[in-house]
């Protein structure tokens, strides 16, 4: 240890040379600093030790059990913990001490927030109008393909007339990272898409599917536009958006049907590429799930 840092040490003790550390050279912010010491004054009291020299991780474990009893989130939890981290890597870094006692503590995971879905009831009263004009045929067969397959907004955009296999109902979209995957069409998505089909005749195979002015593709913020429309008509509320259907897809089809792999092959989450799933998987057994599960998946396949 240096001599000015064991002179610092002797005399404003640890606390005190770390906070003049972080006001000097990190010129942290007041704010930064005053969290900084609540923290780890609190940690002093918690661990009830005069000296900081003398502490060890059970200590430490055990202020963060305290915080936790305390009813205190895991954020703040992982704060508090930081800052003792921080504070001991400092104090070894100016050679006060040889370990870090915080070192191999793991701060608490953070709750992650469940993503909101319809209740099956509500998801129900989307379909409660019969579509009658021509944008009404498109939005529902938008809305069916969401809530029935799970498409994410990109992916349902990028739809052009030969990604879909109305007969055997299949479509082939492509999610994240360019990858293609197969989902499934219920028959109301089946019989809905055909309806939009039916007021464009003449349209090609490389035609994109669903189109906004001018035949041109639809925009992602229409689509986003349009599903507000119709939920302020069926439900009273502007709050569903295509995320939203996706999550009740999936919340929807696990509660009926328990198999978690299938709904994220289904979904085509990127996180499950580790396990191989994509080639593990037989997609006609997704496709029975599928069919056995969602609500608007009723149809028999050959």
């Amino acid at each position: 240890m240096k001599q000015t840092d064991r002179d610092a040490a002797e005399s404003t003790g640890p606390l005190d040379a770390y906070i003049g550390y972080l006001t000097h050279e990190r010129r942290s912010s007041p704010h930064t600093i005053s969290a900084y010491r609540r923290d780890l004054e609190a940690f002093q009291a918690s661990a009830e030790v005069d000296d900081w020299l003398t502490v060890r991780p059970h200590h430490v474990s055990q202020f963060l059990a305290r915080l936790h009893a305390r009813g205190r989130s895991p954020s703040t939890i992982g704060r508090a913990l930081s800052s003792v981290r921080n504070f001991y890597a400092f104090l070894v870094r100016r050679g006060f001490t040889q370990t870090n006692p915080a070192a191999g503590i793991t701060a608490p995971k953070k709750r992650k927030k469940l993503p909101k879905t319809l209740d099956i009831d509500n998801a129900a009263k989307l379909f409660d109008s019969n579509p009658e004009s021509r944008l009404d045929r498109r939005d529902r067969a938008m809305i069916e393909l969401f809530y029935g397959s799970g498409m994410r907004l990109a992916e349902l955009v990028d739809l052009d007339l030969k990604d879909l296999d109305l007969v055997n109902g299949f479509a082939t979209v492509t999610g994240k990272g360019n990858k293609t995957r197969v989902v499934p069409l219920g028959s109301h998505a089946i019989e809905a898409v055909q309806k939009w089909l039916d007021t464009r005749r003449g349209a090609r195979a490389s035609d994109p599917l669903f189109t906004g002015r001018g035949d041109n593709r639809i925009s992602p913020r229409t689509v986003q536009a349009r599903l507000k429309r119709l939920s302020m008509h069926n439900l009273g509320t502007d709050v569903l958006h295509p995320h939203l259907l996706r999550h009740s897809f999936a919340s929807h089809l696990l509660e009926s049907s328990g198999d978690v792999r299938a709904v994220q092959e289904l979904l085509g989450h990127a996180d499950i590429s580790t396990t191989q799933i994509y080639t593990h998987l037989d997609f006609q057994h997704l496709a029975k799930v599928y069919d056995a599960a969602h609500p608007r998946a009723k149809q028999s396949r050959s």
